[in-house]
């Protein structure tokens, strides 16, 4: 064989290497960033998605969203429903090197409920986790809770020694402005570990090899990069430069599915779109409305909801890609059956305004994200004008997710006068709407309510609510779901605009399952 021969005999081997180890990298773009690795900083399904790939919980979800087995192989529910036994997973090490065990469990109990955390509402503020022996705990509760579990797939398990000898006992709330340890790193149990982290940057994960477990996926190495611009995002898509993005601008599926080298993965998503409105300060934070607090009338709060053209956001801001939604929960959870929205009417919603004491309207601010949902910007651009044309000047700050939620949730206060939101209930059960949003806000010492930013308070939806969750009649407790919908939707204590739907651009050299929660998952996927 000559020389040349040999030569372009090596280039071609090399390019073959080159190819085969590159198919190991995927890359991956969102519209947001991964500002925080603290698993309990953020509870945000992009958020839980990424830090679901160093760390893991007791539970797991499937690709059919079931619950299974993860850190605890096996619980048991004693007969009065007061005590569950959990059976750790044995031979499981952090991927620092120490083993998990009854004392991690106990810790991130402990550390999930402390102030900072965004995630109380995992696990029972009044429940005790006891130590049984190292593979096995006890939850004691105070009450029966049938959907203890149903959260535990994003309660993240961290290691008790790793924490303490870094100083990150405590959560990372997300309004702090320095960066704790666990802010910047991760060590926990999942398929994958953190190589780097740029927050707001790039994030590079590689393939934890001594995970306890086979996955379906071949990747050896993910790299995330937040791309905000949709334009941007796509362009890298169809060049070749990233293998996934999400989301999909709506406008721009049907040119990737045209490209021949990339798809869209679409299907109906279960997260809520809403608005809400502060109705338990006596003045609102962001008003020209002094000594009094307009949204505690409920004239002005559905004045907001008939100003709201929402098959105009459908047609023309989600260009058909969105369900319009009667109640905070998509219909796949729970039937919409006997809830629709109040007609959109613009003269009935001057006349209501008028009645309220606003005859020429008010100012008000309000708060949206700009790279955390479909088109979100977007939504509440034409928000701004459909409420113009009722009299209300609406002054919106629409910002990177990082600074919105610090800004918006518990951590930061809670300062908001409007805003925009999406929810898709972790346990997928009503309780967690119920408790979660629409729960009142008003007990320091009760994790109820802990995402409801506006503090809308019915204690009758509260009453139905702890009745709920007990409750192990279906019959019956969809009849007291349905009556705590009523409740909250009369008093209008929520705007639900729509369930928006799935986008997910895909290299065609890559298999990706997609789940109904928009959970972006590679430890399902695969790369030629």
């Amino acid at each position: 064989m000559s020389f040349r021969s040999t030569c372009l005999a090596a280039a071609a081997v090399l390019a073959l290497m080159c190819g085969a180890a590159q198919a190991q990298t995927l890359r991956y773009a969102n519209q947001g960033e991964l500002k925080s690795l603290d698993p309990y900083t953020v509870n945000e399904t992009t958020t839980n998605a990424h830090l679901g790939h160093p760390y893991e919980g007791l539970t797991a979800r499937g690709k059919d969203l079931k619950i299974e087995p993860a850190l605890a192989e096996k619980w048991e529910i004693s007969p009065d429903g007061l005590k569950w036994r959990l059976y750790l997973r044995k031979g499981v090490k952090f991927q620092g090197g120490e083993d998990f065990t009854a004392d991690d469990v106990i810790f991130s109990s402990e550390r999930v409920r402390a102030p900072g955390s965004n995630f109380t509402t995992r696990v029972p503020t009044d429940s005790k986790f006891v130590k049984v022996d190292d593979y096995t705990v006890d939850v004691i509760l105070t009450s029966p809770n049938p959907i203890l579990n149903a959260q535990w797939d994003t309660w993240y398990i961290m290691s008790k020694k790793w924490a303490e000898a870094n100083n990150a006992v405590a959560p990372t709330p997300a309004a702090a402005t320095t960066p704790s340890f666990a802010s910047l790193n991760a060590n926990g149990t999942g398929p994958f570990k953190i190589e780097s982290h740029q927050p707001g940057v790039k994030t590079v994960f590689k393939r934890n090899e001594n995970y306890w477990k086979p996955i379906e996926s071949n990747l050896k190495e993910i790299i995330f990069t937040p791309i905000s611009s949709d334009a941007t995002r796509v362009a890298a898509l169809l060049s070749g430069e990233v293998d996934v993005i999400e989301p999909v601008p709506v406008q721009d599926i049907q040119r990737v599915n045209a490209s021949g080298n990339a798809q869209v993965l679409t299907g109906p998503e279960l997260r809520t779109i809403y608005l809400g409105m502060d109705q338990i300060r006596d003045e609102l934070l962001e008003s020209n409305v002094k000594g009094k607090n307009p949204f505690k009338d409920i004239r002005v709060r559905q004045a907001f909801y008939q100003a709201i053209d929402i098959e105009t956001i459908k047609s023309r801001v989600m260009r058909g890609l969105s369900t319009p939604s009667a109640l905070m929960i998509a219909p796949e959870l729970f039937s919409h059956a006997g809830f629709t929205r109040p007609k959109f009417d613009v003269e009935a919603s001057k006349k209501l305004l008028a009645e309220a004491g606003y005859p020429s309207g008010f100012e008000v601010g309000m708060d949206c994200p700009n790279d955390r949902y479909v088109n979100d910007g977007q939504i509440c651009q034409a928000i701004v004008g459909m409420l113009a044309r009722v009299g209300v000047k609406i002054n919106l700050n629409a910002q990177p997710k990082g600074q919105y939620f610090a800004k918006v949730l518990k951590s930061g206060g809670y300062k908001t006068s409007f805003f925009l939101l999406g929810w898709t209930p972790g346990t997928f059960d009503s309780h967690n709407v119920l408790n979660d949003i629409i729960g009142c806000r008003d007990n320091p010492n009760s994790s109820r309510g802990e995402t409801n930013l506006g503090g809308y308070c019915s204690k009758a939806v509260d009453a139905l609510t702890d009745k709920i969750l007990v409750e192990s009649d279906t019959a019956k407790r969809n009849e007291m779901i349905k009556e705590a919908y009523k409740i909250s939707t009369d008093e209008i204590g929520y705007i639900p605009l729509h369930q928006q739907a799935l986008a997910w651009g895909v290299s065609k050299k890559v298999k990706l399952a997609q789940r109904a929660d928009n959970s972006v998952l590679f430890y399902y996927a695969t790369k030629e």
